[in-house]
């Protein structure tokens, strides 16, 4: 429709010789919603797929830039000298006109991710496993959050040490703790594992904590770290105020594949120490002593990862910087299986994952 503007007579008091300045300002809205970010809060972001094996947009299609044109106004200021003033009628006087169309909001289709869903549950289908697969895509065009049974709740194994190690590389990025502090070990921290150096009187760094910890998945140094952080209810607290809600770390020790992903996404997004805290805590988690699994699935990519295994558990953490269409986090969670089988799913699915990104980039 055409709306036309006018402008009622009034009586006005200008300068000899000077015409009346017409301001009009336009501003013109085409679509709807609120111009957001690339990627949602990390909370809602993987919550929202932990349930669905559809995928959950990290774009939403219904999200729109705002088109807006806006025509200045011109003025004069107050300030301006007033002087030889005469009264002019100006009259009614139609000032302009605005054409309202409205438009049709463009359709954006959901990124098609049948491939990799079917690929996925066809490996989990014939493994027999319970299993839970959750994906963040951090690059490229139209990034997507993906899970199958993310919201699946696990025994965490050793993946509850990525949380603290985490935790742990924010204190010190903030500079709450000294990576070269000493850490000494109480007889309540043993529980058997790589390393059997512990006893009465013995104190370690954090830093070699960490290693043990990260590289090696020492059970005594894990237990030593969650201590030093303040326990589990510190460590747990600190995981859920991130969206990691489902989780019970260490004490009950469970979670789910949404979970350690949200925490993997604060940890990337800089949220917990930024480039300082990255710098201690990756090389602790690259080239570990198992890389049956993630790892596996991406021959001769760096993968930044935790694993967690016990009896038939085996599970998988992984940050993936350089994947074939930019970084992105898969957590692979399995229950079922246990040894060679699990870590073999495992890569599996990794190898599914990264093939899917593959075909991303070149189309």
């Amino acid at each position: 429709m055409v709306v036309n503007l006018y402008r009622m007579s009034e009586r006005r008091r200008v300068s000899p010789g000077f015409l009346p300045v017409v301001v009009m300002v336009a501003i013109l809205t085409v679509g709807s919603g609120d111009v957001q970010a690339k990627l949602r809060p990390v909370a809602s972001l993987i919550t929202a797929s932990a349930s669905e094996s559809s995928p959950t947009r990290t774009t939403p299609e219904e999200s729109s830039v705002d088109q807006v044109q806006v025509i200045p106004a011109v003025f004069v200021p107050a300030s301006t000298p007033v002087t030889g003033l005469t009264e002019t009628d100006t009259g009614p006087m139609e000032i302009g006109t605005i054409d309202i169309t409205t438009k049709t909001p463009i359709a954006v289709a959901p990124r098609d991710m049948s491939g990799l869903a079917g690929a996925v549950q066809q490996l989990i289908a014939s493994s027999g496993a319970s299993v839970g697969v959750t994906l963040v895509e951090l690059d490229g065009a139209d990034p997507t959050v993906w899970s199958v049974n993310g919201g699946g709740v696990f025994t965490a194994a050793s993946t509850y040490k990525l949380a603290a190690l985490m935790l742990e590389a924010q204190n010190i990025a903030a500079g709450k703790t000294d990576p070269n502090g000493l850490v000494c070990y109480q007889e309540s921290d043993y529980e058997d594992g790589w390393f059997d150096d512990y006893g009465d009187g013995s104190c370690f760094t954090r830093n070699e904590l960490a290693r043990r910890t990260g590289t090696y998945s020492d059970n005594t140094a894990g237990h030593m770290l969650v201590r030093d952080l303040g326990g589990a209810g510190a460590l747990n607290a600190w995981a859920a105020s991130l969206g990691a809600s489902n989780s019970a770390l260490f004490d009950g020790n469970t979670t789910t594949s949404a979970d350690l992903a949200t925490l993997w996404l604060a940890e990337v997004q800089g949220d917990l120490g930024g480039a300082a805290a990255q710098a201690w805590l990756y090389p602790f988690l690259t080239n570990t002593r198992t890389e049956s699994g993630i790892p596996a699935g991406v021959a001769g990519v760096t993968v930044v990862h935790k694993t967690g295994t016990l009896d038939l558990v085996d599970n998988d953490a992984a940050l993936v910087p350089d994947g074939p269409d930019g970084a992105y986090i898969v957590v692979v969670m399995t229950d079922g299986l246990g040894g060679s089988d699990g870590w073999q799913l495992i890569a599996g699915i990794s190898a599914s994952v990264s093939q899917f990104e593959a075909a991303r980039a070149a189309s």
